[in-house]
């Protein structure tokens, strides 16, 4: 069992190895409960058991408001800081900020098509200060309804979430800015259910994160 465990998680993360470890284990677990009580689980062993342990919790380092905002106020060119703005403000993921178009652009929300999530479409919550700004931005660019409205690549926009780090001497990810939307949304009063739909894939939650009000209390307290 081992061998067939290291060979079937070669290359993976301890998390991976874990979890593979953990599905294999609870098939046995089932067998023996229900139809073969007196077959014995092979992934019981303290080898195996200390190989396949479960990895230690990541403590994620969430970015403070004043510092996110202190990039974004010092952010002078304007397509990138509304890129800034939409990730830290509207927990939006770098490809789904790459590929909206004008016509994507709502009242007070963006809609997403094809999202990661797997549904036909998603609506995203942003400030509406920022949501007019982008419309000056596409006027004032001449941006055709079904354009992109950052025709830039992936790394292009990588690079950028970067350099703004390297304002204030930190190192900034795209997925920072996306943490720090989610933190501060819970920190703000959104309740906790709603956190975890706007960010599935952020469902640790930092110490401290309280439910209460409603995400429209966030939005419109955002600037």
């Amino acid at each position: 069992m081992l061998d067939f465990l290291l060979t079937l998680t070669k290359n993976n993360k301890q998390a991976t190895k874990r979890n593979r470890y953990s599905v294999l284990s609870s098939f046995y677990n089932f067998s023996i409960n229900t139809g073969l009580p007196a077959l014995t689980n092979p992934c019981n062993t303290t080898v195996i058991k200390k190989i396949f342990k479960r990895p230690p919790a990541i403590q994620w380092q969430i970015v403070d408001k004043e510092t996110i905002d202190e990039i974004i106020f010092r952010t002078m060119n304007m397509r990138n800081r509304l890129m800034l703005e939409l990730m830290a403000r509207g927990g939006m993921r770098i490809g789904e900020v790459l590929s909206i178009t004008p016509g994507d652009n709502q009242e007070c929300s963006l809609t997403l098509h094809n999202p990661k999530s797997g549904r036909a479409d998603e609506k995203v919550y942003v400030p509406r200060k920022i949501l007019v700004r982008l419309s000056e931005y596409v006027k004032g660019n001449n941006i055709s309804t079904d354009d992109r409205i950052f025709p830039i690549s992936y790394v292009a926009a990588w690079s950028m979430v970067r350099k703004a780090g390297q304002l204030v001497d930190i190192e900034l990810k795209p997925h920072d800015l996306r943490r720090h939307a989610a933190t501060y949304a819970s920190r703000s009063g959104t309740p906790i259910e709603i956190v975890s739909i706007m960010f599935p894939s952020l469902l640790c939650y930092p110490k401290g994160m309280k439910a209460s009000s409603s995400k429209e209390g966030f939005f419109a307290s955002a600037t």
